[in-house]
């Protein structure tokens, strides 16, 4: 059995209490966050608190908190030769406090608080020093019924920027797709079975033979009757700038 205390209240942190409270062999013994309004709705379910001194003993403490809080809550925890573990994708395992045997324990996943999530589509990339506390994460990625993965810093950092291509910026493009069809009376919701093709052929295709459309064909009247109709200028200028970045990377353009 290992038991858990999870440190923050925001959407890391209440997906993987949702997570670990349902696993076998798992006991969250306390959550904490400064704010208990946040975490108030699951206090029939687990001890909470908003008193750092009052944390109880646990095998692993997860930090699921911003990046930029991570170094200073580690510095407070009122104990020491504990592991404690981060959730970021960005922030080095050595923010943590040498003072605690230090981890990363990263869910490479995005994460809405009130959406449903299955953690078994939740990769879990995890640092460790000691070996010891490495098979204790890995024992934890598997209760939640997650792969594991063992990278390195750099690795992490990679598949974090990476990530924010993938999903936050391509969110941000779903956006300026939904104001497009909107502006002009269209029903964004058409273009939802190309998103699931889109995302479904890169799981057999590299992204590079995946790639369609007038940028790869070099159509230059159908770019250019594209870039007239859009009205907004930042919007213009995302579409010059992806349009020559796939015309490079297909010899449309040189570099």
């Amino acid at each position: 059995m290992i038991s858990v205390v999870i440190i923050g209240g925001g959407n890391v942190a209440t997906h993987l209490f949702k997570a670990l409270v349902k696993a076998d062999n798992i006991v969250v013994k306390q959550w904490y966050n400064r704010h208990l309004k946040s975490i108030d709705i699951y206090k029939n379910l687990v001890e909470t608190t908003d008193n750092l001194l009052a944390l109880k003993e646990a095998d692993v403490f997860i930090i699921a908190v911003s990046d930029d809080a991570i170094k200073e809550l580690a510095e407070k925890l009122p104990f020491e030769n504990k592991l404690v573990v981060h959730t970021s994708g960005a922030v080095s395992l050595y923010d943590i406090d040498k003072k605690h045997h230090r981890g990363v324990f990263y869910p490479l996943q995005t994460f809405t608080k009130d959406a449903e999530l299955d953690f078994s589509n939740v990769p879990i990339c995890i640092e460790a020093i000691n070996k010891s506390d490495f098979k204790t994460l890995q024992q934890l990625a598997n209760a939640i019924g997650s792969h594991s993965y063992k990278v390195n810093n750099d690795q992490r950092n990679a598949l974090h920027l990476a990530a924010i291509f993938v999903n936050n910026f391509t969110n941000q493009l779903y956006r300026i797709a939904h104001e497009i069809t909107e502006s002009h009376g269209a029903e964004f919701d058409t273009l939802k079975p190309l998103i699931l093709e889109t995302a479904n052929k890169v799981q057999t295709l590299s992204p590079y033979l995946a790639q369609t459309g007038p940028a790869k064909r070099n159509d230059k009247k159908t770019i250019k009757k594209h870039l007239k109709k859009l009205e907004n200028q930042h919007h213009k200028e995302i579409y010059e700038l992806l349009t020559t970045s796939i015309q490079r990377t297909h010899g449309r353009k040189k570099l």
